[in-house]
């Protein structure tokens, strides 16, 4: 048998663990010893290779961006901010229809620019916002669907981890990535507010039975900066750092966790027992993602071993389906697999096959990398796997809402971030104007 062939097997073996309930990383590991075992013949070396690749992508100094935002998103969850920047939007499009929808989307655009994961927004706003939606007349289908919908925000406008690990997985600069998701991100974020707004103006009964705009009761102008002024200087602390020049990414998110620790204190919104439980899930959480990351770059050393990368890039070559046809047929695997995987294990496995073939056909790794956070979070709101989805599920303590109606109302979100997929697709300056 070829390493060719090994690689082929491998790899087949890797999605039929993935299928049977393997833990990704676990799969990917399996399939790469085994792999690297059959091509090279020796057990000892097959575990040296692997060991090495770990060992060089845990000690990258890139890789101190991953625990730093993490931690600076659960910082900025337990100190409230979430419920601040619920406030803050509502109270700003208080008047337009469909308001308090907006304003969920709006809040989560907030939440997003200084957390950077989706499952957070998904499982803050689940308790701050659909209890709100539905006191106020929505539709329990419309209120989960807003939540699932807009919580995506947090992959899309920096910081991100899914923009993270792919910089990581392509050697792509971090900090390129996150100016290239904003205007992207403000867009989805424009067009879910618009899609609302219309539906209310059109079809209101969809929305539900009530009143389809926010609450009546507003903030004054000194609730408001209150409210705001905290959010509004950490978000320009780190973001305007990165993109200011005067942060890396990785020294904008040490900054960023000093600045949310000390506006926690100042708030007295922050005590011992929080604190520690926020580095406890940090640590939880940043141990999963280098296991995430250590299976990848293992993966990535089988694949290359095995020659797979190479005569996938030959095959595309004289199969003469075009630069389109292998752009289209990858977004489709993507989202086609976003029905069975999380938004992680996908990029682990299709960037690294990818890769080679997207250098030979001088694709732009920047654009290529929105394109694909953007396919990849489609399958966060697709049944049957939709983690956002879940997430709602578990955070509704106290509203019996069916899985099904969650997802049911995810839908059209869904189909908005296809018109934004096809728009980034069609318009590849959408992501690279300010790279």
């Amino acid at each position: 048998m070829s390493a060719f062939d090994i690689g082929l097997v491998s790899f087949g073996a890797m999605v039929v663990m993935v299928y049977l309930g393997f833990w990704v990383p676990f799969a990917l590991m399996l399939s790469s010893y085994f792999g690297v075992w059959a091509i090279k013949g020796s057990p000892v070396l097959a575990g040296k290779l692997l060991a090495l690749a770990a060992s060089e992508t845990i000690s990258s100094y890139f890789f101190g961006v991953v625990p730093l935002f993490v931690l600076m998103g659960y910082l900025v969850s337990v100190t409230g901010m979430g419920r601040d920047a619920f406030d803050v939007a509502n109270h700003l499009f208080r008047r337009m229809s469909g308001g308090l929808g907006i304003g969920t989307v709006g809040a989560n655009a907030i939440f997003a620019a200084i957390t950077g994961i989706s499952i957070a927004s998904a499982a803050v706003f689940t308790r701050i916002a659909v209890p709100e939606m539905i006191r106020h007349g929505y539709s329990p289908r419309f209120a989960v669907g807003v939540v699932a919908g807009s919580s995506v925000l947090g992959m899309l406008i920096p910081p991100s981890l899914l923009l993270i690990l792919y910089g990581l997985l392509t050697e792509q600069s971090v900090g390129d990535l996150f100016i290239a998701g904003v205007i992207p991100g403000i867009l989805l974020a424009l067009i879910f507010g618009g899609g609302i707004w219309l539906t209310a103006r059109l079809r209101p009964q969809w929305l539900g039975d009530g009143h389809t705009t926010a609450a009546q009761s507003t903030l004054s102008r000194v609730e408001v900066m209150q409210k705001g002024l905290p959010i509004a200087s950490l978000i320009g602390l780190v973001l305007g750092g990165i993109y200011g020049g005067f942060f890396t990414p990785i020294e904008a998110g040490a900054v960023g966790c000093a600045g949310a620790i000390l506006i926690g204190l100042l708030r007295r919104s922050l005590g011992w027992r929080d604190f520690w439980q926020v580095l406890t899930d940090t640590g939880l959480i940043t141990a999963s993602i280098s296991f995430l990351i250590i299976a990848a770059q293992m993966y990535s050393r089988m694949l290359a071993l095995s020659g797979v990368p190479t005569g996938f890039g030959e095959f595309v070559a004289t199969a003469e389906i075009g630069y389109w046809g292998v752009i289209f047929a990858y977004v489709g695997l993507v989202i086609l697999m976003g029905t069975i995987l999380d938004s992680s294990s996908i990029m682990l496995i299709l960037v690294p096959l990818m890769l080679p073939v997207l250098v030979t056909m001088q694709v732009d790794l920047i654009w290529f990398g929105i394109i694909t956070i953007i396919a990849v979070e489609i399958g966060l709101l697709t049944p049957p796997f939709g983690i956002s989805v879940f997430v709602i599920k578990s955070a509704l303590t106290d509203l019996d809402i069916p899985l099904g109606e969650i997802f049911r109302g995810a839908a059209p979100f869904a189909l908005m971030m296809l018109v934004l997929l096809a728009l980034v697709l069609a318009f590849p300056i959408l992501a690279t104007a300010l790279v």
